[in-house]
């Protein structure tokens, strides 16, 4: 994962607090935020050291065990994962919340934890249906890459344009790459997934979205020998 500095930045060009990182460290159950997830928990940058207790202390009461499960889960399988749900900051504010996590490797190759990103889609104003909708839309009426990329992860995360839009920016400046190239290899990439009537779950499409920088190279290669 790339270092505070490049996050910063690439964090500075979208919406306040509305998609920050995280890491979580299995072996001594340490907690790492970033300076927006802190805000998006209603806490000073720098103010608190999260915690397991802590974190699943602002999980929503009626999300609570939902959380706790995927967390035991993720400790045992140290699989990829996201999740929606609500949490409640530190005034008692409620966001609801899309965590994406996918494998954290030490320099060995080991897997020694889980790290990826919140993204804030509290209000967005429309119903899931609506969402649905939209998303549709998006992919029937307009063909531009980027456009296609934010209604698939409308479709598929159940977000809004505008959230689908800040994630695809984001992974776009946390990588280097460029936000057409990367909208490009993320909507190769869901192409290439095989699947009949029902969708892989959503871990897979979790993966592809978070690795999907590092194949841009290969994949414009095979294009070449292809032609």
């Amino acid at each position: 994962m790339p270092g505070d500095d490049t996050i910063e930045q690439a964090l500075a060009g979208g919406s306040p607090q509305r998609v920050g990182w995280f890491r979580f460290y299995f072996a001594d159950e340490r907690w790492e935020w970033s300076d927006q997830v802190q805000q998006l928990h209603g806490y000073e940058v720098g103010s608190v050291v999260p915690t397991t207790q802590l974190v699943l202390s602002h999980k929503h009461p009626d999300d609570y065990v939902q959380v706790a499960a995927t967390l035991d889960e993720i400790r045992c399988t140290h699989r990829t994962f996201s999740t929606r749900h609500r949490i409640i900051d530190k005034h008692q504010m409620m966001h609801d919340v899309i965590v994406i996590g996918d494998r954290l490797y030490d320099d060995n190759g080991d897997v020694i934890g889980t790290h990826g990103f919140y993204v804030d889609v509290t209000d967005d104003g429309r119903s899931r249906e609506d969402l649905v909708n939209a998303a549709v839309a998006e992919i029937a009426e307009n063909r531009a890459t980027i456009e296609q990329a934010k209604g698939m992860l409308m479709l598929i995360y159940r977000i809004s344009d505008e959230s689908a839009f800040e994630l695809l920016k984001w992974r776009s400046q946390e990588t280097n790459v460029k936000l057409r190239v990367l909208a490009d290899q993320v909507l190769f990439d869901f192409g290439q997934l095989t699947y009949e009537e029902v969708l892989p779950p959503r871990a897979t499409f979790d993966h592809v979205l978070l690795t999907a920088h590092l194949r841009i190279g290969a994949t414009q290669a095979e294009a070449k020998t292809a032609s």
